[in-house]
């Protein structure tokens, strides 16, 4: 029997499945009658707003879906959808150990296990995520996870009781979501394009669409920089980490008020998304990131005491804490450091490359390992890591961003050569 690791947080589900790693977002996109999650429905989110669910996880229930979308009678429909694709996509695990976040009531709990039994694969394990990140961290005095959901964000309280890592509260954070911070980013950055340019993005749905589509690599280069410079639709407008810094002042407020004071030994973490929202490291103190690995190599840890194969499943709410805790990496540096004497950790999961044609000019035509012609000198091939580009110039870009050397690229990628040609990779199914 082979067992998945599923982490599910909305803002980004992960699947680990022997050496695969599945990652999709909580979107689902009504086309065609069926159903399209994660990446391919986030980047038609402003293009069809109305064939669009982004709730689905977080308001799961067997209520009448409202607005309706498609053939789903509920959000417990989506979500079952959802969690079959991504069993697909992880090669069919046997059985799933589900790390589930907090906020999610006793009766979702119970609704998402129901429609786990009309799936191909058993759930064996239910572990709280907090609980399970809070386990690998160094033992102290409290400790806050802060966690960003599509919708809302989640403050959750551990303590260590002689060696055990346990849940004391949970807190929601309302209009904390990514989705709501997101907007926030947009807009402070549309008043900077018309401010410089007079031009807005958000006049329009494709040139909106552009924009949020560029968030995330304008985010990374201020985790760099002080400025960078976004360009959509030819327009160019020059933003600083200092303006974006306000679209957190909600999260922050609200978090601080919720934590309280914190005492000397106290440490606040954070999904590996939260690095990159400007001013986070200035509002908390005593802040630590945690790295991207952190759940998947908790789930491995713990795996013995969490799989539940001959019983009613238990949600488990504390664990051991980890013989070889991490050490604090101090607030400035934002991230966890290894003890010296801790073995290497496994390599990452290499991810599932899904993408099997190229679409040019409307017309797919099958992607060739050994290598598909983009344009003069560039091409397109298949490693063990995924698809690369060779041949390529300055000027190509994927997703609107300069590609860089080594960078695998999957289903719904953009390249664009600088030659005049874009293709789009794309997965055709028989």
């Amino acid at each position: 029997m082979s067992i998945g690791l599923l982490d599910l947080n909305d803002s980004n589900l992960q699947l680990w499945h022997r050496d695969a790693l599945v990652q999709s977002t909580g979107y689902a996109l009504l086309q065609g009658g069926e159903y399209l999650f994660g990446a391919p429905a986030r980047a038609a989110a402003r293009l069809q707003p109305r064939d669009i669910n982004t709730r689905f996880w977080w308001q799961l229930s067997t209520e009448t879906l409202q607005p309706a979308l498609g053939p789903a009678r509920h959000t417990g429909d989506l979500v079952h959808a959802h969690l079959m694709e991504l069993h697909a996509q992880a090669n069919g695990p046997d059985e799933l150990l589900l790390a589930v976040p907090g906020s999610m009531a006793h009766e979702q709990l119970a609704l998402l296990l129901g429609i786990v039994q009309q799936c191909p694969f058993d759930a064996v394990g239910l572990v709280n995520r907090s609980v399970a990140l809070g386990s690998l961290y160094s033992r102290g005095e409290r400790l806050f996870h802060l966690e960003i959901q599509l919708h809302q964000a989640v403050i959750s309280e551990l303590a260590d009781r002689g060696g055990q890592i346990e849940l004391q509260r949970t807190i929601p954070l309302p209009g904390c979501g990514l989705l709501q911070l997101q907007e926030r980013l947009v807009e402070l950055i549309s008043a900077e394009f018309v401010r410089q340019t007079r031009f807005d993005p958000r006049r329009k749905a494709a040139t909106e669409q552009q924009l949020y589509d560029e968030l995330p690599a304008a985010l990374r280069a201020l985790h760099t920089s002080a400025e960078t410079n976004l360009d959509i639709n030819g327009y160019q407008a020059r933003v600083s980490r200092d303006q974006l810094q306000a679209a957190g002042k909600r999260l922050f407020d609200s978090a601080k008020e919720t934590i309280g004071v914190l005492h000397p030994g106290d440490r606040v973490i954070a999904d590996p998304l939260t690095a990159l929202l400007p001013g986070l490291t200035t509002a908390f103190g005593q802040l630590d990131i945690l790295q991207a690995d952190d759940m998947h190599r908790a789930l491995q840890l713990h795996e013995s005491r969490l799989v539940q194969r001959e019983q009613a499943l238990s949600f488990i709410t504390a664990l051991p804490s980890s013989s070889s805790p991490r050490k604090h990496s101090g607030a400035s540096a934002g991230t966890f450091a290894d003890t010296p004497d801790k073995p290497a950790p496994p390599p990452a999961p290499k991810p599932v490359c899904r993408a099997t044609h190229l679409l040019t000019h409307h017309v797919a035509q099958p992607l060739i390992a050994s290598g598909t012609a983009l344009a003069q000198g560039c091409e397109l091939y298949r490693s063990d890591e995924g698809w690369l580009l060779r041949g390529a110039t300055a000027g190509t870009t994927v997703n609107r961003c300069p590609y860089q050397s080594g960078q695998t690229l999957d289903t719904g990628d953009i390249i664009d050569t600088g030659a005049g040609t874009t293709a789009t990779l794309i997965e055709v199914r028989v």
